[in-house]
């Protein structure tokens, strides 16, 4: 099979499907969307069951499963304060999972293949909004270089494999992420999920103040991860191309915006303080969406309806929530 001769339709849907990581936040969204979607040959393993980084281990679930679609959603993640004070961790970990999926899956011939990375990829001071085009074109955020580069070499993996092997397989770049599923660990998680684990705190201890990082006004996208899944499925069906596609909503606001808007959602009053000696990160990160809305998809769950659900399920799982 040429990748220049395939054309991208409708997925087999009795098909063995394999969704790695898919017992977390991406990989369960992925997941739900498939099962909606009607297709009964999903296949998961825990990474208890089958530890991604274990070169052999995952060699021999590819030869025994054999699956004809894979989506690539497994991935060590973290928020600013984990991927600073982990760098090599972050690098290494993911580094063996891509490179061990993707070449069990060469082996194995799977027809469709997608990788999932992240925005962080881009240059910390590209011209917004990002487009796909700007990958390489310039320095790093270093709060987050090591993940990024682990991503980025994600994409020269499927790029290289298209042109050496002639499969068509993708790769896809979310924005920031949240809802079911999501981490609320006080070090690891993102900021949405930190937000709405800090304000709910301070809802139901009283607390008058809540003190957040950096100075508030970075600009974020939020994508909710039952948006992204469905995108997923979309680009398997209707793209094929070497270059990594952006997924996001296209709309972004600042962090102090995001933060009063969670603290409203959780029933929050008390006072918002900023501490700007804390790093505020990348200074804006919008994605154009253009390549992915023009092939026919667009996100459906509005930012505050999407936080709302955030809060609902965290309120719901708090104590088996990654907390």
């Amino acid at each position: 099979m040429s990748a220049i001769d395939f054309t991208p339709g409708p997925l087999d849907r009795d098909a063995p499907f394999y969704v790695a990581g898919h017992r977390g936040m991406v990989g369960s969204a992925v997941w739900r969307a498939l099962e909606s979607a009607g297709f009964t040959n999903l296949i998961g393993r825990t990474s208890s069951e089958l530890d991604l980084r274990d070169r052999g281990a995952v060699l021999d679930f590819f030869a025994e499963a054999r699956p004809r679609y894979v989506v690539l959603a497994a991935a060590k993640v973290g928020g600013i304060l984990a991927n600073d004070t982990y760098p090599a961790d972050f690098l290494s970990e993911n580094m063996q999972i891509q490179v061990n999926v993707m070449d069990a899956a060469v082996l194995q011939r799977v027809e469709r293949l997608e990788f999932l990375g992240s925005s962080c990829i881009y240059p910390k001071l590209a011209p917004q909004p990002i487009k796909e085009e700007y990958l390489l074109t310039g320095h790093l955020e270093p709060t987050n270089d090591a993940y990024a580069i682990a991503k980025i070499a994600g994409i020269m993996q499927v790029q290289a494999v298209r042109r050496q092997h002639g499969l068509p397989w993708i790769s896809a770049m979310p924005t920031n992420l949240y809802g079911p599923g999501d981490n609320f660990s006080p070090t690891g998680s993102h900021v949405l999920p930190a937000l709405i684990r800090r304000y709910e705190e301070a809802r139901e201890s009283g607390t008058t103040t809540v003190q957040n990082w950096g100075t508030g006004t970075p600009r974020r996208e939020f994508l909710h991860v039952d948006d992204l899944a469905t995108a997923v499925l979309h680009l398997l069906e209707h793209y094929d191309g070497p270059s990594q596609v952006n997924v996001g909503t296209g709309k972004d606001a600042t962090i102090k915006e995001i933060a009063h808007l969670v603290a409203e959602t959780v029933g929050y009053s008390g006072e918002i303080t900023w501490d700007t000696s804390k790093p505020d990160g990348t200074p804006r990160k919008l994605l154009d969406v253009g390549l992915l809305t023009g092939s026919g998809w667009e996100p459906r769950i509005p930012l505050r309806e999407g936080i709302a659900d955030a809060v609902a399920w965290y309120r719901e799982h708090r104590a088996e929530a990654r907390a």
